[in-house]
Order: structure tokens, then C-alpha cells, then sequence
């Protein structure tokens, strides 16, 4: 997938996120939904599009879709995790719960139903929990955050949006904490700023 509208670049330098709270928080209620299923075998992934405008200076994230993780039921899916996945990034991505991949007709859907409203396509958010407290033993040592995983870089420069951020989530002391942090589509970060209702 691509990009259908170019990035607009003032000089060298990488536009803002800007972020609606109220996408940022239907984004973090979804997330810790799933966290909320989290197995040492299942790591519940959490997904969203980023819908927007671009800015002469920023993309300006105004909402958000989710659509299905066809991961196990689309057969080009499959075939890439098992080709090219499984043996880049490691076994961990045999676990069909891991990692997403759209579902093709969904991000059509979303893509005309954005269009319809005037807004772009502007790139993903997805969670990254505390795996390593979470997930098995062999996770322990590798802890997550809000940078992007080695899969994630292959991911977002495949996807060619101008626009991933990843939210990490923990749970601690009875309540949920995060952290955000964007990523253009060469995995280079990009300043993230989400807006304050006053």
C-alpha cells in the first residue's frame, strides 16, 4: 500500500502530528479493551487508521477507523508471514495473534468513507503493552516501548504512510499508563503533540 497524497516537506524539516484527544482517547479505550484479554500465548493486538488533513506544517489527525485484522484469513497474509516475517523477525510472529495485517476491503472502506468527508489516510497507531511483564518467560529481556520494533520499521516503510505512531500501554498500580511517539514512513520521529480543550 501507498501513500495517495504526498507529503508535504517544508525544507528539511518533518511536519507535527497534531492530535485530537478524542481520537487519542477512543484509541487508548480500544487498547485497553484488548489489553484487558492479554495471555502469555495471545498478545492482542489493537489497530487503528489515522484519518486528517495535511497542514502546510503538520498532518492534523482528526479521527480514527478500525477495521479487521486479516491476518489469519487473508491467504496473502499468510503467505508473507510465512515467507518473509517468521524468518526476518523470528518465531515470535508464528503466533497468528501477533502482529496485524488490514483487512484489504476494510482500508477501502475506510479510505472512500474518509475521502467522502474530505479527510486523508494519514498513517496507523497500534499498541505496543508491556509484553515483557506480560507475555512469556522468553519476552522478559525484551521489553517494549513506544519506538518501533524492527517489524514495525518493515512495516511502515512498506505502508508508505507519512504517518505511525506507536502508544505503548502499561498497567501499574491500578491504572493504565502510556506513552506516545510518532514515525514518519522511513522511521524517522516526528514531533507528536495532542490538543488541550481549555
Amino acid at each position: 500500500m501507498r501513500s495517495l497524497v504526498p507529503v508535504p516537506l517544508i525544507g528539511k524539516t518533518a511536519l507535527s502530528a497534531l492530535f485530537s484527544d478524542e481520537v487519542l482517547q477512543r484509541f487508548l479505550d480500544a487498547a485497553a479493551v484488548e489489553y484487558a484479554f492479554i495471555k502469555p500465548d495471545e498478545p492482542r493486538p489493537c489497530f487503528a487508521v489515522l484519518l486528517g488533513t495535511f497542514a502546510e506544517d503538520a498532518l492534523l489527525v482528526s479521527d480514527l477507523a478500525f477495521g479487521r485484522n486479516a491476518r489469519t484469513t487473508d491467504p496473502s497474509a499468510r503467505e508473507e508471514f510465512a515467507t518473509t516475517i517468521v524468518p526476518r523477525f523470528g518465531s515470535a510472529y508464528e503466533n497468528s495473534v501477533r502482529a496485524w495485517w488490514l483487512d484489504p476491503a476494510d482500508l477501502l472502506r475506510i479510505t472512500r468513507d474518509a475521502g467522502a468527508r474530505g479527510l486523508d489516510v494519514l498513517g496507523s497507531v497500534h499498541l505496543h503493552p508491556d509484553w515483557h511483564r506480560l507475555g512469556p518467560e522468553c519476552e522478559r529481556g525484551r521489553p517494549l516501548s513506544d519506538r518501533p520494533t524492527p517489524m514495525d520499521a518493515y512495516v511502515f516503510r512498506s505502508s508508505g504512510w507519512p504517518l505511525n505512531v506507536v502508544c505503548y500501554l502499561e498497567r501499574r498500580h491500578g491504572g493504565f499508563y502510556y506513552s506516545l511517539a510518532a514515525w514518519d514512513g522511513e522511521c524517522e520521529p516526528l514531533p507528536l503533540r495532542v490538543l488541550v480543550r481549555t
